[in-house]
């Protein structure tokens, strides 16, 4: 315990040890500028200043264009242009797809394969649109057996409305 305690007073002489920083010029020997310090406060300083430049650099890069040389991020105008793209090719192959089944039709009243008095841009349009699928919903037998016995547990435990 003892050995503890020396050790402990040893390092808070240590830290709060009074020190005078002194800057002199070196040929008048001139006191330019004076500062006490001790090596707590050198250690306080340096690790708020750490932590302030830690600080700035983030917000820099975070709040300016800087961060579109990090690799990973893209600029927002890039984003916002892929995006539109996306769109206006997503609503082109759907004007393709309709004009290929127009000019599909007219082929067919070309060639003599479909007769004039049906051939009407409408009724292309809505008998080219791909029917969907049904879609089975009924639930499997190991969905069932979950479900009952999930039912069996809540049956077993007293709501807390009850109490």
């Amino acid at each position: 315990m003892a050995g503890k305690r020396l050790k402990r007073k040893k390092l808070h002489n240590k830290l709060f040890n009074k020190n005078r920083l002194v800057i002199l010029n070196e040929d008048t020997f001139e006191e330019k500028f004076s500062l006490k310090l001790n090596l707590m406060n050198v250690f306080v300083v340096a690790s708020l200043g750490a932590i302030v430049l830690v600080s700035i650099t983030t917000l820099i890069i975070a709040f300016t264009p800087l961060r579109e040389f990090i690799p990973g991020y893209s600029s927002t105008k890039l984003k916002k242009d892929a995006t539109e793209l996306a769109l206006k090719s997503d609503s082109l192959a759907i004007a393709l797809k309709k004009n290929e089944a127009y000019i599909k039709s007219i082929q067919k009243v070309l060639n003599g394969e479909l007769d004039y008095a049906k051939f009407n841009k409408d009724s292309i349009l809505v008998a080219d649109k791909e029917p969907v699928a049904p879609v089975k919903l009924s639930a499997s037998e190991v969905e069932i057996e979950l479900r009952k016995e999930v039912d069996k547990e809540d049956k077993k435990i007293p709501s807390k409305k009850s109490k």
